[in-house]
This record gives structure tokens, C-alpha cells and sequence, in this order.
């Protein structure tokens, strides 16, 4: 009895084993039968990105490239690629991508959304303080105008401009930590010259009421009166009856 019973089991493992082996073959035959063709390798390497196995979808949609060059399923995969690092927020890799394929299908139908998502790769890549290197900051807006130019029916617009002016005003928040970092130890040559291009390239991003005040003040510091007496009339026009009108005032006489 317990011969026959081992029996059976050892028979229903076996046949367990058989039936999971013949389907995990059946499951692999189908898939490497998929990939045979561009859209089918395409359709795999989708797949992988939906479940989030972004190194697989990667590999998958570089093989989609290499294999099918001449197929619309490589340019789907080239932007595919973009996306991807853009989704796992290796915004460095998505920033190459995103700018290699503008480059190479500068007519493509998604143009815009590649613009777009270039800008925010270098914008993702700015840092949390204005003390750092905002070099990038350059770029994010050079490409959020684009957006804004070229495509100003794009859905992506809207964003564009708020994103750019986020940057714009860490530059500009950047240019005035300069400048008070001179005018506080009374180097009034140089904070002078910080003021005055703040007002000149950022003007209208809240700071222009200070920089003008103390532009005015580090005129009169190092005896630039007509220079002076120009911003402060700028200040009294714009601002009139402010606290930095009253400020500036009080050292140009």
C-alpha cells in the first residue's frame, strides 16, 4: 500500500514537472517567435517597460535598433530609449538621447514633445541651491524657448514657460546673492556691476525693486552721481513710496 502510494505521488510530481517544462518551452518558443519580426521585438521590449524592468526594456529596445535599423520600430525605439532614462531619472543619459534623436529626425512628428523633455532633462538636473553651478540653466531655457517659439500650439507650452521661468529666476536669484555678497563688504565697483546686469537680463522676476535701490546706493558709493540719480528715478517711477525708494533716497542726494 505504501509502495503504490509513493508510487502515484512520485507519477504526479513527474507529471507536474513535465506539463510546467513544456509550458515555460512553449512560453519561450512564442516570445523568441515575437522578436522575430521589428514590431514583435518592439512589442516585447514594451512590455518590459510598462512592468518597469527598465534595464531589460533598454536592452530589449537597443536590440530593436541593431537588428531592424530601417524599420519605424527603430526610431519608436531610439525615443523609447530617451523615455526610459527619463523615467528611471538618469536625466544626464536622457539629456544625450533626447538630443541625439532631435538631431537625427529633427521632422519628427513628436519634435515638440522631444524639445520639451531635453529641456527638462537638463532642468531635472539643476541643483536644490542657488550657491551651486546653474550652468545648465542655460540650456533648459534655451530649449523651453524653442517649445514656447516654434511650437506654440504643443500641449507641452504652458509647462515650458513655467519651467522657464523657474530657471530664469534661479539665475537671477544667483546674480543678486553675488551682488549683496560684494555690497555687503562695501566693494561697491563690483556689486554695481552684478546689480545692473540683474536688471538687465532678469528684470521683472520680483528682484528689480532691490537691485535698482542698492544699484542706486553703489553708484553714489563710489561717486557716480548721474548714474545714481538714474536709478533712483527708475526706483520712485516703478516702485514709488517703497522702502528701497526710501533707502536709496537717503544716500543719493
Amino acid at each position: 500500500m505504501r509502495r503504490s502510494s509513493f508510487s502515484f505521488s512520485l507519477y504526479v510530481s513527474i507529471t507536474w514537472s513535465l506539463l510546467a517544462a513544456a509550458f515555460l518551452f512553449s512560453g519561450c518558443s512564442s516570445a523568441d517567435k515575437k522578436a522575430d519580426t521589428a514590431e514583435g521585438a518592439y512589442s516585447i521590449a514594451q512590455e518590459y517597460d510598462k512592468d518597469e524592468r527598465y534595464e531589460e526594456a533598454l536592452r530589449r529596445y537597443q536590440d530593436v535598433k541593431n537588428k531592424y535599423p530601417y524599420s519605424k520600430y527603430a526610431t519608436m525605439s531610439e525615443l523609447a530609449v530617451a523615455d526610459v532614462y527619463f523615467k528611471q531619472e538618469s536625466f544626464a543619459e536622457s539629456q544625450v538621447a533626447y538630443q541625439s534623436f532631435k538631431d537625427l529626425h529633427p521632422k519628427h512628428p513628436q519634435i515638440d514633445y522631444v524639445t520639451y523633455r531635453l529641456a527638462m532633462s537638463y532642468y531635472n538636473q539643476l541643483p536644490s541651491t542657488i550657491d551651486r553651478d546653474l550652468t545648465l540653466a542655460t540650456s533648459a531655457i534655451l530649449f523651453f524657448d524653442e517649445v514656447i517659439r516654434q511650437f506654440p500650439t504643443s500641449q507641452h507650452v504652458s509647462e515650458s514657460k513655467e519651467k522657464k521661468e523657474s530657471a530664469l529666476k534661479m539665475l537671477a536669484e544667483k546674480e543678486q546673492y553675488i551682488a549683496e555678497f560684494y555690497y555687503k563688504r562695501e566693494k561697491y565697483d563690483s556689486a554695481l556691476n552684478r546689480f545692473d546686469g540683474l536688471l538687465r537680463k532678469y528684470s521683472g522676476l520680483g528682484l528689480d525693486a532691490n537691485a535698482l535701490s542698492k544699484a542706486a546706493i553703489s553708484s553714489a558709493k563710489i561717486g557716480d552721481m548721474d548714474r545714481a540719480r538714474k536709478y533712483l528715478n527708475e526706483l520712485n517711477s516703478r516702485f514709488p513710496g517703497s522702502s528701497e525708494a526710501n533707502n536709496a533716497a537717503k544716500e543719493v542726494k
